[in-house]
């Protein structure tokens, strides 16, 4: 099992539809037995994938002992896509993970649950938190949504810097996404990191929010559905290297 973590210190980048997208393109395009965990309180991935079930705020209970990881699995009604939903409850994780002082207590919870995947992708939340230091010890990628823009291009640096000075670091796959090739500074964002992935920006990505599917699902002929295609075959490369 391979988990891939969908992380930015800024928000409002398109994390969780990279997550959501990302995590059909694991289950569809690649047949693989994928879970996708949301770790946001905001739970937004919860939202676009319904499952019709759930523990009323008993996310953050996993975290806590209180309920297994594995009987919080929910079917999708995507073949071979599972969820375990965030709720409100997940505000209080950083707090959690400080006291219980276990800096490897996610990496231990996707132990229990990895003979049944092959790929876990998280939805974090945004921001350098206790939350953020557990996924960065648990996860095997994590790949940064970057907007063409001068923040978002300096949280990525500093992510970055941080992850470097933890030491033998988990490898980034940064990713320039909302991406409008007319903007001057969108293309020259592109000419100087040639190599990143992009996601264009496109309504039809907004409309996921409607439909409450991954793109592929509902329109996969489209720039973005082959788009993240494109991402999660990049992704597949990077951990069979």
């Amino acid at each position: 099992m391979a988990a891939i973590a969908i992380y930015s210190l800024k928000g409002g980048v398109g994390k969780t539809t990279m997550a959501v997208n990302l995590a059909w393109c694991s289950a569809m395009r690649s047949s693989r037995r994928t879970l996708l965990w949301d770790l946001d309180p905001q739970a937004a991935s919860t939202y676009l994938l319904p499952t019709g079930k759930g523990v009323k705020d008993g996310a953050q209970a996993i975290f806590a002992k209180d309920i297994d990881a594995a009987k919080a699995i929910r079917p999708t009604g995507i073949a071979r896509l599972d969820l375990i939903a965030a709720d409100a409850s997940l505000r209080g994780l950083d707090q959690l993970f400080h006291d219980l002082a276990k800096k490897k207590r996610l990496a231990k919870l996707l132990g229990t649950v990895a003979d049944g995947y092959d790929r876990v992708i998280l939805d974090c939340p945004p921001g350098l938190t206790e939350t953020a230091e557990q996924v960065i010890r648990a996860a095997d990628l994590i790949v940064v949504p970057v907007v063409p823009s001068p923040l978002s291009a300096r949280a990525f640096a500093d992510l970055a810097a941080h992850l470097d000075r933890k030491g033998p670091a988990v490898p980034l796959l940064p990713v320039h996404v909302m991406v409008d090739r007319r903007r001057k500074l969108h293309a020259q964002a592109i000419a100087e990191n040639p190599g990143w992935p992009v996601i264009p920006m496109a309504s039809i990505v907004e409309a996921m929010s409607v439909r409450r599917a991954p793109v592929g699902q509902f329109a996969a002929s489209t720039a973005p559905a082959k788009a993240f295609d494109g991402l999660w075959s990049a992704i597949e490369r990077q951990l069979a290297r």
